[in-house]
């Protein structure tokens, strides 16, 4: 029986998953998917699969995966979707199957804890006192685990100043020569996942093991049947970062720190390291003073005067580090990485700074206490298109948002792949009776100074009908710091989240928990957001989310599909607005039991022609521009929230 027939027979009616999962009915677009995906992995090809929310995709891809029999890698966007399948998904999988699997998650190496630097970390600790108690809590935690991961830790927040002093990279890594090798929790990881069936790893530690980086391994792949990268749509920003090269003033800072504990480990401290390192906290400084406001990102032709000579007094301080540690006849394995690291650091400099082909696209970047520089490749795809091809196996790549309405061209030219399979399954959810999408009228354009207040004034009465419970989404943080101060002054009867004022996992947490909270968010939550339940009934986008044109990376490939005969707005800006639009308006049905009320605050959906492009690529909810209208959708789901009570 072919694998396609035995997955077939798996989500049947009367198959082993109707059988042994409690609740679990068959899905027609469930079934379809898991048959193409075995037929991918049969024959070895490419397939691209939108699966709309409620698809079941996860099921629909681990199934065929787990008939197979087959060594499979598994690639997830976000932490709480690797560990969903090692955790749940797989084992109960595995049992409905009855077929005994061995399966590893691997993460990466800042997941886990280094023996090693806790011990340097301990025979220098930090100063304060909040950050003293994190290092005793994590030395007690480390005498226990068995996995090393550094999120088991209690009342360690996971942003931490100290987690960078107790785990590794792979520049500060030293290998082998590790007085702690064999008990390394990164090495047991890796071995593990080595001899499993199924390995769940994040798009980076994918990209890694094909381009053959020691982050990854550089062995997975060439013996795998098939790759599955679900939440797909990430993975070409991921590559156009990964497959590029950066250096910021947080691993200058980090390899000062380690040079001194190295040395002083090793009884090699004095003038001369002492001075090397000083110059390296210096030149890390200095650059850390030319940092953008608000985390900006800055063109390489517009860097500020000071940068240049900031860039060449830390290329020659970490020349110095490395000159001064090769001195010492007597070096430990310690300060032996100490070098390595300055050397590397040093090269990536003068390659980011040189600009070479491959790392045309050059910029600047802020952040907090960080500022960092990076060059890429303009088109990641040809580098991610290299790895896809040369590897004989299936490739399945999977996500709710792949298509601008039923074309995947955009997604296939990010992976740089001319031709490919595809499947378009929409959500089996009943959008027309549990859902409306109302389009506000008589609102002044986006660009209007007026535009978010308006937008506060007409959610007012949404808010009031649905009793707080509403996401409201802004492709700005200006626009997001109007709205929370207009909102504040209102006094509402709801919780106000506002993001930024606590971090992103404590604001959902209390979102869930409140019941009918209200919460403002940017970018970051209008993706891997799941809120089930009567929680969430509202979701307000203010603007269509158009990507900011002076961004040096989207510029640069503007610039590039202008240069090849393109239209850079409908080629890149168009489907790359829409595929976000349709993540931020997914947030809203996450369960077939989900009702809710959809609002867009841009007029150019309906005065513009290529409104129809999004509204097209927008599930089939049934369109209101009344505002009584909307109040009157969400005052009725009250009424059934109640009676359901």
């Amino acid at each position: 029986m072919s694998l396609a027939a035995r997955t077939d027979e798996a989500f049947s009616r009367h198959g082993p998953l109707a059988r042994s999962l409690p609740g679990f009915v068959p899905r027609a677009g469930q079934r379809r998917m898991a048959r193409a995906v075995a037929e991918a992995i049969e024959s070895r090809e490419v397939l691209l699969v939108e699966a709309g929310t409620g698809t079941g995709k996860t099921y629909a891809y681990l199934v065929p995966v787990l008939a197979a029999g087959l060594r499979v890698v598994v690639s997830t966007g976000t932490r709480n979707l690797q560990d969903q399948l090692f955790q749940r998904d797989l084992p109960a999988l595995a049992g409905a199957l009855g077929r005994p699997v061995q399966v590893a998650l691997l993460k990466g190496r800042s997941n886990y804890l280094c023996r090693h630097r806790l011990a340097l970390t301990l025979e220098s600790p930090p100063a304060g006192r909040r950050e003293s108690r994190w290092l005793g809590r994590i030395r007690d935690w480390s005498l226990a685990t068995a996995s090393g991961e550094i999120a088991e830790v209690p009342g360690v927040p996971e942003d931490a100043s100290v987690w960078s002093r107790v785990t590794s990279t792979a520049e500060n890594c030293l290998g082998q020569s590790c007085p702690e090798f064999q008990r390394c929790h990164v090495v047991r990881a890796r071995r593990e996942a080595l001899k499993a069936d199924v390995v769940v790893v994040n798009h980076h530690l994918l990209l890694a093991d094909m381009a053959l980086k020691e982050e990854g391994f550089g062995e997975l792949l060439p013996g795998a049947d098939a790759v599955v990268v679900d939440e797909a749509h990430q993975l070409p920003e991921v590559a156009s970062r990964f497959f590029g090269a950066s250096l910021g003033t947080r691993q200058l800072r980090g390899l000062a720190a380690d040079a001194r504990a190295e040395a002083v480990n090793a009884g090699a401290w004095g003038r001369d390291v002492e001075a090397a390192v000083d110059g390296l906290d210096r030149a890390a400084g200095e650059l850390a003073a030319e940092s953008p406001a608000g985390g900006a990102r800055v063109p390489w032709a517009e860097l500020p005067a000071g940068v240049e000579p900031a860039m060449a007094a830390a290329e020659e301080t970490l020349v110095r580090l490395a000159q001064v540690v090769a001195s010492f006849e007597d070096r430990s394995a310690g300060l032996e990485a100490v070098g390595r690291r300055a050397r590397t650091l040093s090269e990536r400099l003068d390659l980011i700074r040189a600009g070479d082909e491959g790392f045309e696209l050059r910029w600047m970047e802020g952040g907090r206490r960080n500022l960092s520089l990076h060059a890429a490749p303009v088109d990641a795809g040809r580098a991610l298109a290299l790895h896809v091809t040369e590897r004989p196996c299936g490739w399945v790549f999977t996500s709710a948002t792949l298509a601008v309405g039923e074309d995947f061209s955009t997604f296939l030219a990010r992976l740089g792949l001319d031709t490919a399979e595809t499947l378009k399954l929409d959500s089996p959810f009943d959008f027309a009776n549990r859902t409306r999408l109302y389009l506000p009228r008589d609102l002044p354009a986006p660009s209007d100074p007026s535009h978010t207040g308006l937008v506060v004034d007409l959610v007012l009465p949404l808010l009031k009908a649905a009793g707080g419970r509403a996401f409201l989404l802004f492709t700005s943080h200006r626009a997001l710091r109007e709205a929370a101060r207009r909102l504040r002054q209102q006094n509402l009867p709801y919780p106000l989240l506002v993001q930024g004022d606590e971090p992103r996992n404590r604001l959902l947490d209390r979102f869930r928990a409140a019941g009918n909270a209200v919460l403002l968010g940017t970018q970051s939550f209008w993706e891997g957001v799941d809120v089930r339940g009567p929680a969430l009934s509202v979701v307000l986008i203010d603007k269509l989310p158009f990507a900011v044109p002076d961004d040096p990376l989207l510029k640069a490939r503007l610039d590039s599909a202008r240069e090849a005969g393109g239209e850079p707005f409908r080629d890149i800006q168009l489907p790359q607005a829409v595929l976000s639009l349709k993540q931020g308006v997914g947030r809203l049905i996450r369960d077939e039991n989900d009702a809710g009320l959809a609002v867009i605050c841009d007029p150019r959906l309906t005065s513009r022609g290529y409104g129809r492009v999004f509204l097209s690529s927008l599930p089939p909810m049934p369109v209101t521009r009344s505002g009584e209208e909307a109040v009157a959708f969400l005052e009725s789901l009250e009424l059934d929230v109640a009676a359901a009570g």
